[in-house]
């Protein structure tokens, strides 16, 4: 008996650490064919190697390299069917010290790669007899965040680029969906630890534990568990799952 997802093609930016890389093991354990697009080629080929997958080195904000790492996707495992898009970067400083030169930042990487990731993408989606497409957001995504004013406004920009989208093609075989996690235990999370301790002056422990007590849980969420829902939306059982925002965050937005 097959795996749900075999031969299917999915695309996953920033999959060489964190929820990208965890993602890439649970729809590989489900048979997808796998093309990993990172910026750093070491993480993402590391993955690939594990997996059998390709790596593909791609920055997202170059909408000219997007489409030509898209095509040597398409090269490599055929038509696209699913795309996860979860490459993203945090920064944080209170608002009036905030720069328009980290605005950009924030928004190229975090919303408007993501726009042109999934433009890179439509038209094999629309093809694909259950075409998924998935963003990974934030709780930022629902709520303000202090100190982060740049990162919520992407993530809430995400979130209305999911909905559009999931209502314009609503009657199609594709649907749009997003999870939106708490603090999760991956590298980005640390560099957020590393800031809070360089603002406030507290130790790295007790700055961990001021981020991991933003989770109503107590505890940062597992990026197996964000995966997991990943791959569950992938599926093509789920295709009347369009257009929800899937909180991960232990009770945060309850």
């Amino acid at each position: 008996m097959g795996s749900a997802l075999d031969g299917r093609h999915a695309l996953i930016t920033g999959g060489g650490t964190g929820i990208g890389a965890a993602a890439a093991r649970h729809l590989s354990g489900e048979g997808a064919k796998l093309s990993l697009l990172g910026r750093r080629i070491d993480p993402i080929q590391a993955v690939a190697d594990e997996l059998e997958a390709t790596a593909i080195q791609c920055d997202v904000t170059d909408p000219d390299r997007v489409g030509s790492a898209f095509d040597e996707a398409r090269a490599a495992n055929g038509p696209i069917d699913c795309l996860i898009v979860n490459a993203g970067i945090a920064e944080s400083a209170p608002f009036h010290k905030t720069t328009r030169e980290s605005w950009d930042r924030i928004v190229a990487t975090n919303l408007t790669a993501a726009f042109d990731c999934a433009r890179a993408a439509i038209g094999d989606l629309l093809k694909s007899d259950s075409g998924r497409l998935v963003f990974v957001a934030s709780v930022a995504s629902l709520r303000g965040v202090p100190y982060a004013a740049h990162y919520a406004a992407s993530k809430h920009g995400l979130l209305g680029l999911m909905r559009s989208l999931a209502a314009e093609y609503a009657k199609t075989s594709l649907t749009v969906n997003a999870v939106c996690p708490g603090y999760v235990d991956t590298p980005m999370t640390d560099q957020s630890v590393a800031r809070v301790s360089e603002i406030t002056g507290r130790s790295a422990d007790d700055s961990r534990s001021i981020i991991t007590n933003m989770n109503a849980s107590g505890r940062l969420v597992d990026p197996e568990a964000i995966a997991n829902v990943i791959a569950m939306l992938c599926l093509p059982l789920s295709r009347d799952i369009n257009g929800a925002a899937i909180t991960l965050d232990g009770g945060t937005t309850a």
